[in-house]
């Protein structure tokens, strides 16, 4: 073994060790990388990137390092400060070095989109200028390439028989007339590196946990499941017009799956059903048209247990991974086990939160960028796609047009409030806006004026005067009124002052939701709420006396949250917002009389921002308007059409940093600049919530993982017991002694204070991020 350069050491339980030759590693990493790229056209780019991307490792500087450490995580860049340790330039520089030589112009442009992937499979995909360009020409990356070559790599791998790519398929913005399609290419390469470069690495470090990746059930067998479950649940269906709605609209998401890939837009008030549909249409859709697997990607964490804990009813707990936001690991300070614990989404159906897929689609760092390409030839179903992020919807409604267009993938807008996503143009050109070709939208429903017709349940009392605020006293006497009442508010801090304020009136059966609540308590909440109501329900039909059911919650119990309330009381905001309220009132249709919404003006303001942008753009609307109901349907696309137009679509820029300038693409500065929550940098904190009965306990976890190292699959599970705070919060929490760094987890901590958590309002910290859709809820 001592002749053989070594691309990674394993180290066994018993301290002995053995090692992965680097010819072989670099070989299949070339091919496996390959087929990742096949299906868009990027094989051959991908075949030199896999044989180039660890050539640096041949030096003898390194390969001294890797045997002499006895160090699992020797392989990694940049673990240990050191000239010869280094071997991610090597590579790019022989590609420029090579294929110029050999070629040309063309090898010589060949190259440099090389150089992206290869200088960056470990740092990160970085701006050619200020970046990039300056590091390939300093010092350290001259003298990698020249030891590099001292070593004498085989004569196959410096000069292998590969066909040069061809630039004729190349995507460019002019030819796609999207700014970004260079880019969004080249970053999907890049994704097929570093899966392929992970993936050999796990064979070889853990061969059991490669093997278990196989045992996902076809998407035939999964469409089978849920055939049989809808079959079951809708023989079991109370004879209700709503349920006959629901029904209807499930076959027409049959019906409309076989067509062409393209987008479509699924347009269904709240709760009927538009969840179950649309995985209908998605499972159906992919087996007629030859996709790979569903994506499911929702606004709020609030939610994406629910869905996924659907889901997994459906299709078996093996064929669903759930990948929130939170429980991530920062790759800026990996170790083996970290890298190989990142999600690479090679499940049939991921459920996963607007952040985790957005700002993938704009990252830069390995961990982030691995999962890309399994996005390629895939259903993506965007749940409530109202709460598409507006400061930058220019960008993302470019890379889910690419996606379309040049990747096979089939989007499904989703949603009781459509947005206004189709081209808009105007007088001021910066107010444009590049979205979907209108005339290749497809509705999944045939007639929606008259389903939201059908589906009216609930009558909207708006206040007299839009500026006249109440104070919380009042407007909580209003709720003490009603025994079973939802109250939705726009802050946090606005919950908790109602919530103490209702408790001071009304203890009893009261509850209360919010995101600084981790995602399982927020789970077990809404479980408790949904019991509740159902055992006031069988006591007023017994003619008992009915227990008080209330709720304070913050917006995140609008998005797909199914709570049945006869009374909803509503913080003044947008008009979506609004809709989705009322979508908790009367939801399954038992009031003859119908529910009741209550708009009010409460005493604090939204947030800045786009909370308080879209309750003033529907308080212009409201008084401008003589439409008898303040949530009829055409008043949405009037409502959307104007946020767009007073907003900044591209606040960041986002847009020009990924414009190409000569080969020039600033990846670096356009994934700090999408952040969906801008949370400087914030962390996740791991919770020392106990869950009623549980099975599971996260002290157990988190000992197992700082006793053996973090896995995917420990990982999958901490995600439910994690709230995001900004790094200032953390900082503080830490000096304090409220939390610790987990062990073995480089950005995610762990309670240490038993007054950190509380069991009913969740997190005590001055400050968190908003939830996903950027909304501070």
């Amino acid at each position: 073994m001592i002749d053989i350069p070594l691309a990674h050491l394993r180290i066994a339980s018993d301290g002995t060790t053995s090692g992965h030759a680097l010819d072989d590693h670099l070989s299949s990493v070339s091919a496996l990388a390959s087929a990742f790229g096949h299906p868009f056209m990027a094989a051959d780019w991908l075949a030199f990137a896999g044989l180039w991307h660890d050539l640096g490792k041949y030096r003898r500087g390194f390969q001294r390092y890797i045997r002499q450490s006895h160090d699992a995580d020797a392989h990694i860049e940049g673990r240990v400060a050191g000239k010869d340790k280094t071997h991610s330039a090597a590579g790019a520089l022989h590609a420029r070095d090579y294929l110029t030589q050999i070629h040309g112009p063309h090898g010589q442009f060949v190259a440099h989109v090389l150089s992206y992937l290869i200088a960056g499979h470990h740092a990160g995909l970085d701006n050619w200028h200020q970046g990039l360009k300056e590091r390939l020409a300093g010092e350290d990356a001259q003298r990698e390439l020249h030891d590099t070559r001292l070593a004498a790599p085989p004569a196959t791998l410096l000069a292998p028989d590969l066909p040069l790519p061809s630039l004729v398929n190349l995507p460019t913005d002019h030819k796609t007339g999207t700014p970004g399609s260079f880019a969004l290419w080249l970053r999907m390469q890049f994704s097929c590196l570093v899966d392929a470069d992970f993936l050999d690495t796990e064979a070889f470090m853990d061969g059991d946990q490669a093997a278990r990746r196989n045992g996902f059930a076809a998407l035939t067998t999964l469409k089978e499941r849920f055939d049989t479950y809808m079959a079951t649940l809708t023989a079991a269906a109370a004879d209700t017009p709503v349920n006959h709605l629901r029904a209807s609209v499930l076959r027409q998401c049959r019906e409309k799956a076989i067509r062409p890939s393209g987008v479509f837009t699924l347009t269904v008030p709240t709760g009927g059903g538009k969840t179950l549909a649309s995985l209908g249409f998605a499972l159906r859709h992919a087996i007629a048209r030859d996709k790979r697997r569903v994506i499911y990607a929702i606004p709020y964490t609030s939610i994406i247990e629910q869905t996924a804990d659907i889901f997994r009813a459906v299709l078996g707990d093996e064929n669903v991974v759930e990948h929130h936001s939170n429980a991530e690991l920062d790759d800026r300070q990996e170790t083996a086990r970290s890298r190989l614990a990142c999600e690479n989404w090679d499940a049939p159906v991921i459920v996963t939160t607007n952040v985790q897929l957005f700002e993938s689609l704009f990252a830069r760092r390995t961990s982030r960028c691995r999962k890309l390409h399994n996005l390629v030839g895939s259903v993506i179903v965007l749940d409530e796609a109202q709460l598409l992020p507006v400061d930058f919807l220019q960008p993302v409604l470019d890379v889910l047009r690419l996606l379309v267009g040049d990747y096979g993938v089939t989007l499904v807008l989703c949603t009781a409030t459509q947005p206004a996503l189709t081209h808009a143009q105007g007088f001021d050109a910066r107010k444009n806006l590049r979205g979907f070709d209108p005339d290749t939208v497809i509705e999944i429903i045939d007639d929606v004026p008259a389903l939201y017709d059908a589906l009216r349940r609930v009558r909207i009392h708006r206040p007299t005067d839009l500026n006249l605020r109440e104070d919380w006293p009042a407007i909580a006497d209003r709720i003490t009124a009603h025994p079973a009442a939802l109250a939705i508010v726009n802050r946090r801090q606005d919950a908790r002052d109602l919530h103490a304020l209702l408790k001071a009136r009304a203890p009893e059966g009261l509850y209360h939701l919010s995101a600084l609540m981790c995602p399982q308590h927020r789970s077990d909440t809404i479980t408790r709420i949904k019991s509740a109501l159902a055992d006031r329900r069988a006591a007023l039909a017994r003619g008992d006396a009915a227990p008080p059911v209330r709720v304070v919650s913050t917006q995140l119990v609008e998005a797909g949250v199914d709570l049945d309330f006869p009374v909803v009381f509503r913080a003044m905001a947008g008009l979506d917002s609004i809709a989705q309220a009322a979508g908790r009132c009367n939801r399954e249709g038992r009031l003859a009389e119908g529910g009741e919404v209550h708009v009010f003006v409460p005493p604090s303001e939204p947030p800045p921002g786009l909370l308080r942008q879209a309750r003033d753009t529907c308080k212009t609307l409201w008084q401008s308007t003589t439409d008898d109901d303040p949530l009829g349907l055409p008043l949405f696309d009037r409502f959307f059409r104007q946020l767009y137009a007073d907003a900044q679509l591209d606040r960041r820029g986002i847009c020009d940093m990924l414009r190409v300038d000569h080969g020039a693409v600033r990846f670096r500065d356009a994934a700090e600049a999408f952040r969906l929550i801008d949370n400087d940098d914030g962390g996740t904190v791991i919770v020392n919530y106990r869950r009623p009965d549980a099975a599971e306990n996260v002290d157990a976890i988190v000992g197992k993982i700082e006793r053996d190292g973090p896995n995917r699959g420990l990982l999958r599970k901490l995600q439910r017991y994690g709230v995001t705070l900004y790094q200032h919060d953390i900082q503080r929490l830490l000096a304090g002694g409220d939390i610790r760094e987990l062990g073995g987890c480089p950005g995610l901590y762990v309670q240490a204070s038993d007054v950190f958590y509380d069991d009913v309002l969740g997190a005590n910290a001055a400050g968190a991020p908003g939830d996903p859709a950027g909304l501070f809820v």
